[in-house]
This record gives structure tokens, C-alpha cells and sequence, in this order.
């Protein structure tokens, strides 16, 4: 029998993390849970490319759009499960266990978030994050999506859209989210460089627009500005 999942990491200039990302998978591979890695990148011109092929990633690449990333990227993938990862997270040592207990359910699932940062703000934003998302159902992409393809193909896959397609997807998959009892440490750095308090007050304007009705071009214009 195959291995059950395929691992879709969408990636731009990700040089400095791809690595990283996919070392913490190697758990799965020997756990005989990983088929396959596919990067989806948009136009990256480090090397990330070459840090993929020598992995043994599969490459897709397109315009530079995260929802349109992902969706060409699960297009492309062959198993009946979808793990979807930023590749500047990685799942902390044990994820395979848990994940091979997922794949009995039906819903799907996501993982619990961390920073790879210390201190107090680190701390506070990550919690913050996890009660959106146990409260409210709305995990953000850094925290991991494991999918089933069937689930996936049922409420339309991801959109092509530059901004908020793991909200979209979260809305979309309302009642059918649960958290799993792992951690994904994500990279600091956007809320170390932009201020913790900024980076984070920006993250829920943006999401409270979006719930808004703004469209996401706009937002997306909005929140890349420094």
C-alpha cells in the first residue's frame, strides 16, 4: 500500500527555512506516512530551488499567489491525504503519531502553534492564535492542515487568492476542524522585524476586514506595505 499523505509546502525565496521545514518530516517518511513532498513555489530567485530538488521535492511553480500556490500544488498531489505546510514551520518530534491517528476521522486537522521565539510576546501571540482557533475555528496556515482529498475536493479546494485562503478554507470547512495534539513552531521573524504588537494588531485588522467583506486584493496591498 502507498503512503497516505502528500505534503504541500507553498514557498517564495524560502532559501533559509525549506530545510529546516522538511527535516522535521523525515519522522513521517520512516513512519511510512509520507508518499510524496511537492513545493509550490512563485517565482523564487534564491536558491530554493535547488534546496527542493535536492530533497527530493517534486517542483510546481506559477505566478506568485499562496491560494493559487497551494491549489496547483494539492492538484498535483497523488495521495489520499493532504498535509499542507509554510516552510517556515516545522512539526515538533511525535507529529507522525498523531497524524496516524487522524487518519481515522473524517474531519481534518491542525496543529497547535508556537514561535520559534522566547519571551512573553511570543508566548502571548501563540496563545492568542490557538484560542481563535479552537474558539472560533479559524487556524491560520502556520499552524498545518491535514486534509483528506476527499474533504478537500468536497468544499472546493483552495481559492487563487494572494491573501487569507487558509481563513477561506477554514470557513469553509466550519464544524469539520480539529485540533490536534501537536505543535508547529513557525519563524518570529516578520513579528520580530515589524514589532510584535504592530505585526499582530495588523494580522487582526486584516482578518476583521476580510470577515468584512474588503476584497482580498485590496487587504493584500494593505498588509504587504512596511
Amino acid at each position: 500500500m502507498r503512503a497516505p499523505i502528500s505534503v504541500v509546502i507553498p514557498t517564495l525565496n524560502a532559501q533559509t527555512s525549506l530545510a529546516g521545514c522538511a527535516a522535521a518530516l523525515v519522522e513521517g517518511v520512516e513512519a511510512g506516512l509520507i508518499r510524496e513532498l511537492i513545493v509550490s513555489d512563485g517565482g523564487s530567485n534564491d536558491d530554493t530551488q535547488q534546496i527542493a530538488l535536492g530533497i527530493g521535492a517534486e517542483w510546481v511553480s506559477g505566478e506568485a499567489s499562496r491560494g493559487g500556490q497551494l491549489k496547483r500544488g494539492c492538484s498535483a498531489a497523488q495521495g489520499v491525504w493532504l498535509l499542507v505546510l509554510h516552510a517556515d514551520t516545522q512539526l515538533e518530534a511525535g507529529w507522525s503519531n498523531l497524524a496516524a491517528a487522524h487518519l481515522q476521522r473524517q474531519d481534518a486537522g491542525y496543529f497547535r502553534l508556537k514561535f520559534a521565539s522566547a519571551g512573553l510576546p511570543a508566548r502571548l501571540v501563540a496563545g492568542w492564535a490557538n484560542l481563535r482557533s479552537e474558539l472560533f475555528g479559524v487556524p491560520y496556515g502556520d499552524q498545518g492542515l491535514l486534509i483528506s482529498r476527499a474533504l478537500y475536493d468536497e468544499v472546493g479546494g483552495f481559492s487563487d487568492m494572494p491573501l487569507m485562503e487558509d481563513v477561506a478554507m477554514a470557513r469553509a470547512l466550519k464544524g469539520r476542524l480539529r485540533a490536534l495534539d501537536g505543535v508547529a513552531v513557525t519563524s518570529a521573524e516578520k513579528y520580530e522585524r515589524a514589532g510584535w504588537l504592530r505585526r499582530g494588531a495588523r494580522n487582526l485588522w486584516t482578518l476583521l476586514r476580510y470577515f468584512a467583506g474588503t476584497p482580498v486584493d485590496r487587504l493584500a496591498l494593505h498588509y504587504r506595505k512596511p
